[in-house]
């Protein structure tokens, strides 16, 4: 029933930008916590950003701030990233991650492949 659905990802060229978005259904939306993963190959997870449940407060890696930006729309139950100035480190598969520390939930989308290159 709980669902988390990205999409925009795609082949963009360094310097561009790509917006990613993800349509969570199933649960309460506005009462959680929303965060963006990646996972390059052969790496592991990394947190990218997150954002509160009423957007008021948002956190970003050091490796994507002032290029990246997250928000929310809690009337559509969508959280999205704004990726711009993109570098080819920025390539990898892009998780959607919503959580509630009160209630120990934690889901996760299917992910979203980003690839930058020339």
């Amino acid at each position: 029933q709980v669902q988390l659905v990205e999409s925009g990802g795609g082949l963009v060229q360094p310097g561009g930008s790509l917006r990613l978005s993800c349509v969570a259904s199933g649960f309460t939306f506005s009462s959680y916590l929303m965060r963006w993963y990646r996972q390059a190959p052969g790496k592991e997870r990394e947190l990218v950003a997150s954002i509160s449940s009423t957007g008021g407060s948002t956190n970003f890696a050091n490796s994507v701030k002032g290029r990246f930006t997250i928000s929310r729309d809690n009337a559509k139950s969508t959280v999205y990233l704004q990726m711009n100035s993109l570098k080819p480190e920025d390539t990898a598969v892009y998780y959607c991650n919503a959580a509630r520390a009160s209630t120990k939930s934690n889901y996760w989308g299917q992910g979203t492949q980003v690839t930058v290159s020339s």
